[in-house]
């Protein structure tokens, strides 16, 4: 996952609002998991996401879909593409490694606030990273209902037991 470095201290350099979510965050609360991407909520204020999309736009992250990444901070064209084509993840891969990937959602999968409020900061390769709490990722895995997410949520409800 250190491969994400780049965004994620560009992230914090330029004061994104963001969460990580997903399997970044289940690999940094404790529970190995494989993961191919990272998965972000990051403030949906057009400032915000304006900046967000710049920042991985420099770093040589291109759009999945064939739209100009710069109407992700639309609020009225991201709330089109959620209706027209039930966008849930705005995905950009890397132009000189697709394999690496990096999806912003595309409304909130949770109250927004709470989310941040609740977050953590982990350290990865010496830099914070700002991840989900433990229970709105469990929270999170049991909304997406996929089948490595059973395994995910067993393994994160173990974590949490042994904190509490």
């Amino acid at each position: 996952m250190s491969l994400y470095l780049p965004v994620i201290n560009a992230f914090n350099r330029e004061k994104v609002v963001y969460v990580v979510v997903g399997g970044l965050a289940v690999l940094l609360h404790g529970h190995t998991c494989l993961t191919n991407d990272v998965d972000m909520v990051v403030g949906l204020d057009e400032a915000n996401a304006s900046k967000a999309v710049e920042i991985v736009s420099k770093l040589g992250y291109l759009p999945r879909l064939p739209v100009d990444p710069k109407g992700f901070a639309d609020a009225p064209q991201r709330a089109l593409w959620i209706k027209d084509h039930e966008l849930i993840l705005f995905s950009f891969y890397n132009k000189d490694n697709p394999l690496l990937a990096l999806n912003f959602y595309a409304e909130y999968p949770v109250e927004f606030d709470g989310l941040l409020s609740r977050s953590v900061n982990k350290d990865l390769g010496g830099i914070p990273v700002r991840i989900c709490s433990l229970e709105d990722l469990i929270t999170m895995k049991k909304m997406a209902g996929g089948a490595d997410d059973a395994e995910d949520i067993r393994m994160l409800e173990i974590i949490n037991a042994d904190i509490l």
